[in-house]
């Protein structure tokens, strides 16, 4: 720990030694860019998207579209497909499609609405509540025939960060890579804006001296 104190106290001191040799311009540009990283990665970490919903399909449609909806906003939408099953590979028997599709979605309870039309104008749809635990995914079954529609959970499963540990190291790399984003992009800027006139000063000759005597 002593060790890593030492090494903690000369990165800040080079790199305040560092910023403190940038000029002003430079200064002000990169703290703005640093509270705005500082910004978007709290805002991130506070309303992400910390769960999931694993959304799987059963249907018997030979052309269908589905569309999925969390508290009344459309979350997913996509086309269903299927083929004919033939029994003994020769009789025709019946149609069948499967969809699988995973959708992120904030920790707490919410409302699901599912709704299927088919290529006949048909269409049906169903409305399940559920609750979402931090860190976790939730599998919800659909079953889609010409007959009707159902829907079920099916049983919560931890993801691979379930732990408190894992959200905070999560967030803290996004935060490190916004600011890093952040740094990198400032000084490009800078470095593009004034590293034309710098170089252009630098390449001006200097003026000839005078001569102080007439006739030297």
């Amino acid at each position: 720990m002593a060790q890593m104190r030492a090494q903690i106290t000369r990165l800040y001191q080079q790199g305040r030694e560092r910023f403190s040799r940038l000029p002003a311009k430079a200064r002000v540009v990169l703290g703005l860019f640093l509270f705005a990283a500082i910004l978007m990665a709290l805002h991130t970490a506070l309303s992400g998207k910390d769960a999931s919903l694993h959304l799987t399909v059963q249907h018997s449609f030979r052309s269908a579209n589905l569309s999925l909806w969390i508290d009344g906003d459309l979350a997913y939408s996509g086309a269903l497909k299927g083929s004919i099953k033939k029994k003994f590979g020769l009789i025709p028997s019946s149609v069948q499609g499967s969809l699988s599709e995973v959708l992120p979605v904030s920790s707490g309870a919410h409302q699901i609405r599912v709704q299927v039309e088919s290529d006949e104008g048909t269409t049906q749809q169903e409305i399940l509540s559920g609750d979402f635990a931090r860190n976790t995914e939730r599998e919800l079954s659909v079953s889609a025939r010409p007959s009707g529609l159902s829907m079920a959970w099916r049983t919560t499963t931890a993801s691979s960060s379930s732990s408190g540990s894992g959200w905070l190291a999560r967030y803290a790399g996004a935060l490190f890579l916004t600011i890093g984003g952040s740094i990198i992009s400032a000084l490009t800027g800078f470095a593009l804006k004034e590293l034309p006139a710098h170089i252009r000063t630098r390449s001006e000759p200097e003026p000839k001296a005078q001569s102080t005597a007439a006739g030297q």
